[in-house]
């Protein structure tokens, strides 16, 4: 029997269904979030803002580009003049640090844009927490909705919330990069004149840093109008940023004083302060979920079975009157103290007891050599009076005992024709008892040789007990090893991060070629945003080498070139001879095959 199509009564039903389940799904949520605090300027974002400005403080990055005797001169000029330095390498270390933070989302969300329908769709229903696996399990099990399947739905709502988060992040990318290019320009500009001139070029300088907070005002700014009306992004994105303005210059040539100076600086610090405020907001809110939102059912499975866990070991515990934990701890204690006894301390034992045996059984070992040795020489005494009187001639006191036993056994095999008579007239009695000597020194040589392979022995097998006490030191040293050396990092010691930080050197490579191009086809936007990412590289190449180069004693040159690259007046050539040699050279960026 066919199943006709639904009447548009049954339709009808089905969709209010369904939007009363999504009503109360989201109202449910909504009424959660509204326990906490909104995240818009809030006490715990300027905490964090702080927090993160702390740990800048102590992370080096790369160093601004001004003259070496930049401090002094400020220092001479006003006593207020040398906080400037600190202030724009406060700003310099701001915009490093999100770019970092808004590349490493980035990332994020381009690595899921690649991602296949299926991979999509999990994302959108299995990492994003537990309120959207419910809302995307609703959304799967409703069915059809007339015209497109639910999967096909989750997988358009996955691809609009992707593509929302990278057209941001990287607009804001962009925005920030600019921002560095024209920052970095300036200072390289500035430097010279600082020197020679330092009262008037420090008021221009000033000026020209206030314009550029406002030129990335206004280019943030245009990132609210990005926003589609079916956003992803819960809330607004922030509150307006507004920076303060300088005062206006004199032209007089009037110099500023001591107050004005620092007017100046705390309002340059102020506008920093706002901005990272605000890109932490923006930041925050098109960030990669984290870590705990992404594995939340890992993380659930594993509190479950934490939790069954628990009330196995509380019931098998005294807290329930049973005593087998106490019985399977007693039992696990013997058995390392056990394998501790038989594997590492006996086989330990073994090994030192015969090496210093060995010196004490030295003057015993002389001893049963001697006895051998007197042995031997009274065999050879007799063969050599035997052989005397049988061949009835002198022989050699050197004479070989080979030659002589010859004789012996000759006389013996005739001596053996008439035993009897030859056993009391003959000399087969004496051929006898020097067969037996020789039998005594062939017995006592094959026991002293056979004493010394045994001994040599006793330590082969004091080794072998202890090879599973060895085998596993070295696996937990190996572990412990693994855990200090931190290579999922450009900055760790080991093959991963040998390999990261060439790449990192590939990546510089990479765009300055690329800033070279826009460049020659007169693409300024593009060029000085492509110079920021290329001032991004190196900061990011000049943190992972410093500590790898100091030790090795080749930070004086590599700093040097690295300082080399981001010089704007330098040119492509120059550059790109200068990233060949890095790669060739420097220990802490060559291959870990070429290392000797």
């Amino acid at each position: 029997m066919e199943v006709g199509p639904a009447s548009p009564t049954e339709a009808n039903e089905t969709k209010d269904l369904k939007a009363l389940i999504s009503f109360y799904s989201n109202y449910l949520w909504s009424r959660v979030l509204d326990f906490f605090p909104s995240s818009d300027y809030n006490f715990l974002y300027r905490i964090r803002a702080r927090a993160a400005a702390s740990r800048r403080r102590n992370r080096a990055c790369l160093p601004l580009p001004l003259p070496a005797n930049i401090l002094e001169s400020c220092r001479t000029a006003s006593p207020e003049a040398s906080r400037v330095l600190d202030v724009l390498h406060d700003i310099l270390q701001n915009t490093f640090s999100n770019l970092h933070n808004v590349q490493k989302n980035l990332q994020f969300w381009e690595s899921r844009a690649e991602g296949s329908k299926a991979q999509k769709v999990k994302f959108m229903v299995l990492e994003r927490g537990p309120q959207a696996f419910v809302d995307g399990t609703i959304q799967l099990l409703s069915g059809y909705d007339g015209e497109s399947s639910s999967v096909q739905n989750m997988y358009l709502s996955a691809s609009a919330h992707i593509s929302e988060r990278i057209a941001v992040l990287t607009s804001l990318r962009s925005s920030l990069a600019t921002f560095l290019a024209q920052f970095y320009m300036d200072i390289e500009k500035y430097g010279e004149e600082l020197v020679d001139d330092p009262e008037n070029s420090l008021r221009s300088l000033l000026g020209r840093i206030n314009d550029l907070f406002f030129k990335l005002e206004a280019s943030i700014g245009h990132l609210h109008a990005m926003r589609p009306s079916n956003s992803s992004v819960e809330g607004s994105y922030s509150l307006p940023l507004v920076f303060e303005k300088l005062p206006e210059i004199n032209q007089d040539g009037s110099q500023w004083t001591d107050p004005e100076i620092r007017d100046s600086i705390n309002l340059i610090s102020q506008n920093l302060e706002k901005l990272e405020s605000h890109i932490t907001v923006m930041v925050d809110k098109h960030r990669k979920p984290r870590r705990v939102t992404q594995y939340w059912i890992r993380y659930t499975c594993g509190a479950v079975g934490l939790s069954v866990c628990t009330v196995w070991l509380i019931k098998h515990s005294r807290l329930s009157g049973s005593h087998d934990i106490d019985n399977w701890i007693r039992d696990a204690k013997d058995s390392t103290v056990s394998f501790w006894r038989d594997h590492v301390e006996q086989p330990l034992r073994s090994i030192r007891d015969e090496l210093f045996e060995t010196f004490r059984q030295r003057h015993r070992g002389m001893m049963e050599l001697e006895e051998v040795k007197l042995t031997s020489n009274s065999l050879h005494r007799m063969l050599l009076a035997f052989s005397e009187q049988t061949k009835g001639q002198k022989f050699p006191e050197n004479a070989s005992d080979q030659e002589m036993l010859e004789i012996v056994m000759a006389r013996y095999e005739k001596e053996l024709e008439h035993p009897i008579h030859n056993l009391v007239n003959g000399e087969l009695a004496r051929a006898l008892l020097i067969q037996v000597q020789k039998l005594k020194l062939d017995t006592e040589t094959a026991m002293l040789e056979l004493n010394q392979i045994l001994r040599a022995n006793e330590i082969n097998f004091a080794i072998l007990a202890a090879l599973p006490a060895f085998f596993l030191s070295l696996i937990l040293l190996m572990l412990v090893r693994a855990w200090f050396k931190q290579d999922t990092r450009a900055e760790g010691r080991g093959r991963v991060a040998r390999l990261q930080r060439r790449l990192l050197v590939v990546e510089v490579e990479k765009r300055i070629m690329q800033y070279q191009t826009f460049i020659d086809q007169g693409m300024e936007k593009e060029s000085l945003d492509m110079f920021g990412l290329l001032l991004y590289s190196l900061d990011r190449l000049y943190y992972a080498v410093k500590g790898h180069a100091k030790s090795t004693g080749e930070w004086q040159w590599l700093s040097q070139d690295i300082m080399d690259l981001a010089k704007p007046s330098l040119q492509t050539a120059n550059k790109l001879r200068v990233t060949s040699r890095m790669e060739r050279v420097y220990d802490c960026l060559l291959p870990a095959l070429q290392r000797q």
